[in-house]
């Protein structure tokens, strides 16, 4: 039975005007040794700037691996729940039923695109964004839509998926930090207690 392995990546950090910072640089450099010791056959990248550079710099490191866009994997947002959580509520003001509708068919095209098997064995990394990990992750645990609220990644954390046939997707690994040092992980998170 084929294996599809998904791992997904957010970017690493970036600046204001959406280039990565030489933090992030130095945490897409990180990451792309640790995904090197994979048989990796793909790098998809959203088409932000900061998403493609990162890809570019992991990309490096997988001398086999096509890096290719993959519109999907934008940073949008992807589920506006009907009556947002109390604390969400502010994140949400002015969301329509337009930008509802658009939030709904852009996670349909993500996860019809992604979460799914292949015919054949693959290994591919998706550089994409928070929120896409989030409704990645969301979706392979069968949750309810909105359960991709609260599920932060840091910048180049690890987030590994697998999909086969006739069995539910099996999350391996979320938010795996692993590769970075103290100091460059949770990388655009407020200040608090981390491990």
């Amino acid at each position: 039975m084929a294996t599809r392995h998904v791992y997904l990546v957010r970017h690493g950090a970036a600046d204001p005007f959406g280039e990565l910072t030489d933090v992030g640089q130095r945490q897409s450099e990180l990451v792309g040794r640790r995904l090197a010791a994979l048989p990796v056959d793909a790098v998809w990248h959203s088409p932000l700037p900061r998403a493609v550079r990162c890809a570019r710099i992991i990309g490096e490191h997988l001398p086999g691996a096509a890096v290719r866009e993959a519109p999907e994997l934008i940073d949008h947002i992807p589920y506006v729940p009907e009556e947002a959580p109390r604390d969400w509520a502010p994140f949400f003001d002015g969301y329509g039923a337009e930008e509802a509708a658009e939030a709904e068919r852009r996670s349909d095209a993500l996860t019809a695109r992604f979460a799914r098997p292949a015919e054949t064995e693959t290994h591919e990394v998706l550089i994409t964004h928070a929120y896409p990990v989030a409704w990645l992750v969301r979706h392979a645990l069968d949750a309810p839509r909105e359960r991709w609220l609260g599920l932060n990644c840091g910048n180049t954390a690890i987030t590994a998926i697998e999909y086969r046939d006739g069995t539910a997707p099996t999350l391996l690994s979320y938010n795996d930090m692993g590769h970075l040092p103290a100091d460059l992980r949770w990388t655009g998170f407020a200040a608090g207690t981390r491990l």
